[in-house]
C-alpha cells in the first residue's frame, strides 16, 4: 500500500483506508472481521464516529479479538454528533470523547474531528467554552494530539479549515473524479495551513466503483444520465489501460499533494480488501495524462 503522510500531523498514513460508517450496520459478529480484512490488507488508517451507530464498538471488539491491530493502524474518531442528536456544547464534547473512549478501547486518540457543525453558530464552535475549547482541553491533558472538522456539507467544512485552527479534515461530497467541489476553497485553505486532507465519499456511492452499467440506488447524489455517460468514458479509458475503476478511482484522490487518504466505506470483507488492493496498483503517468481531460465536475441533480 502506498502512503503519504497527513499534512502538518506528520503521520504516515495509508493513501487507502477504511471508513467505518457501515462496519456498526454488519453487527458485532461480523464487523470485527471487515476491520481485521482491511487492516491486514494495508489499511492503516480507520475512521468512526459516534454517530454510525455501533461502528465503535465494533472496532472496540476487534481489537479485543485481535490486540496486533492496534499497532498497525490509526483510528480516528470524532465529536458533536451522534445517532439521534448534537451536542457541540463544551460539557457535550468532553462526554462524547470519554464515551468513545470506552467504546473504543483508545485512552489516547490522534485524532478527533469536531463533527457536523451545520447549523451551530462558528463562534460557539470556535469559542474557548464551546466544542473547540474543550477538544483544546483534551489536548492538553494528552488525550487528543491533534485536532480536526469533518462535515457533511462543504460550505460549512471550508470556513473552519480557513481559519488554520485545524491539523486535519475529513471532507465528504467535494473530492472525485465527478466532484471538483474542493478546489473552490477546501483545497487552497488546506494548501495554505497544511491542513491534512481525508477524502471521504471518493466513490460517489458506488458509481465510481462499479460504473455507468450499476447505478447506485439511494445515493446521497443524485446524478444526470450525462454525468453518468461520461463516467462511461472514464471506464472505457480505464479499460484500455487493463486498470479496474475502482483503482483509478480511490488513487486519483490522493494525487492531489493535500490529500493524504480516500476513506472507501465497507459492508464486507471482500469491499474492504478489494479497496485495499486497489490503493495498492501501480498506475502508469500515461493513464493519468489521458485522464485529465475527462476529470470535470458535475453539478447535483433533483430527481422529481
Amino acid at each position: 500500500m502506498k502512503t503519504k503522510i497527513l499534512g502538518r500531523t506528520g503521520i504516515e498514513v495509508s493513501t487507502v483506508g477504511l471508513g467505518a460508517g457501515f462496519v456498526g450496520m454488519a453487527g458485532l459478529e461480523s464487523g470485527p472481521e471487515i476491520i481485521k480484512a482491511a487492516v491486514e490488507a494495508g489499511c492503516t488508517l480507520v475512521d468512526t464516529a459516534p454517530l454510525y451507530g455501533d461502528s465503535e464498538l465494533t472496532i472496540g471488539k476487534a481489537f479485543k479479538q485481535y490486540p496486533e491491530l492496534r499497532d498497525k493502524c490509526t483510528v480516528t474518531t470524532k465529536a458533536g454528533r451522534f445517532k439521534g442528536g448534537t451536542d457541540h456544547s463544551f460539557d457535550g464534547i468532553l462526554r462524547s470523547v470519554e464515551k468513545s473512549q470506552e467504546r473504543l478501547g483508545i485512552e489516547q486518540f490522534q485524532i478527533i474531528y469536531i463533527h457536523d457543525a451545520m447549523g451551530v453558530p462558528m463562534e460557539n464552535v470556535m469559542s474557548k467554552d464551546g466544542t473547540l475549547g474543550a477538544l483544546r482541553k483534551l489536548q492538553d491533558e494528552g488525550i487528543v494530539r491533534y485536532i480536526g472538522s469533518a462535515a457533511n456539507d462543504p460550505e460549512t467544512n471550508a470556513p473552519y479549515i480557513e481559519t488554520g485552527e485545524f491539523d486535519v479534515a475529513v471532507v465528504p461530497d467535494a473530492w472525485s473524479l465527478i466532484n471538483q467541489t474542493a478546489l473552490e476553497h477546501i483545497l487552497p485553505a488546506a494548501e495554505k495551513h497544511d491542513v491534512g486532507i481525508v477524502c471521504a465519499t471518493p466513490l460517489e456511492t458506488g458509481l465510481l466503483a462499479t460504473g455507468a452499467s450499476q447505478i447506485p440506488q439511494g445515493a446521497r447524489r443524485n446524478f444526470s444520465a450525462e454525468c453518468i455517460a461520461h463516467v462511461g468514458k472514464i471506464e472505457d479509458l480505464s479499460s484500455q489501460y487493463d486498470i479496474p475503476l475502482l483503482a483509478a478511482s480511490l488513487q486519483w484522490c490522493s494525487r492531489h499533494p493535500q490529500v493524504a487518504t480516500a476513506i472507501p466505506g465497507a459492508k464486507t470483507m471482500d469491499e474492504a480488501i478489494a479497496n485495499a488492493k486497489a490503493g495498492e496498483l501501480e498506475i502508469p503517468d500515461t493513464f493519468w495524462d489521458d485522464l485529465a481531460p475527462l476529470i470535470r465536475h458535475w453539478e447535483h441533480v433533483v430527481q422529481l
